[in-house]
């Protein structure tokens, strides 16, 4: 009788495959695969979440930008309004049990952002985790793309089920590292326009801005990175589409 051959263990999980298969997982709940023969306009309203998603958004600091320049004090009023819209948008879709996580991860932000400028008395700190988010995000990303492990790549990569195998192919890397760049850009422009007016304490011009450098460059952005990945991994013709043919 032959000895049973004993089984290799797994191979633990490296930080870029984890890393990976968590911004392919997020991709994919926003309705960005590139493996489906959705629109260009179609991947991009998804990912915005469509109406909802742009009224859940953009609402809450549209109205604390309004009735702070109507009305700057007491300055609980504004930011009561905002965090409440933010609130309702939250219960709604709990009731309804659709995915809340869009509307509490604005409600968390909205919070934090609203005790931080009722602890400081000052209307533009309601702004400051924006420009800390700013500043994080595209510092990971311009250091991902700079050292070779472009997060833009990670996510395509396991998106597309090649994992990290597109940094032997050096097309992709070139194309991973300039999408890198370009969102970084993103978040380093956001921060160069919007830090000068904090220091200056200009809340309606900070909100403003906030808002026009938010969903307005987002969509274009998001609908060049999704061009240049299908580019990048053109579909193989299914049966439908050779039987159409």
């Amino acid at each position: 009788m032959s000895s049973p051959v004993p089984e290799e263990p797994e191979r633990p999980q490296t930080a870029s495959e984890i890393l990976g298969a968590a911004l392919a997982g997020a991709a994919r709940k926003a309705g960005l695969d590139p493996a489906q023969s959705a629109s260009t306009h179609t991947v991009v309203w998804s990912a915005m979440g469509g109406w909802r998603g742009i009224v859940e958004s953009v609402l809450p600091s549209l109205a604390f930008v309004i009735l702070f320049t109507l009305r700057p004090q007491p300055l609980i009023f504004p930011l009561g309004v905002s965090v409440g819209l933010a609130a309702i948008f939250t219960i709604v879709r709990l009731v309804q049990k659709s995915p809340p996580s869009a509307a509490l991860g604005g409600l968390i932000a909205a919070v934090a952002a609203a005790g931080l400028a009722l602890w400081t008395g000052r209307g533009e700190d309601n702004f400051v985790p924006g420009l800390i988010t700013n500043a994080v995000y595209g510092s990971a990303i311009l250091v991902s793309a700079l050292i070779g492990w472009s997060v833009i790549g990670l996510a395509a990569g396991f998106l597309m089920g090649e994992g990290t195998a597109w940094r032997t192919d050096r097309r992709k890397r070139r194309a991973f590292f300039w999408l890198g760049i370009a969102w970084a850009a993103l978040f380093f422009a956001r921060l160069a326009v919007q830090f000068p007016l904090y220091l200056a304490g200009d809340v309606t011009a900070l909100g403003t801005l906030k808002l026009v450098m938010g969903l307005p460059l987002f969509a274009p952005l998001i609908a060049v990175t999704w061009l240049v990945v299908r580019a990048l991994y053109p579909r193989a013709p299914s049966r439908e589409d050779a039987a159409a043919a």
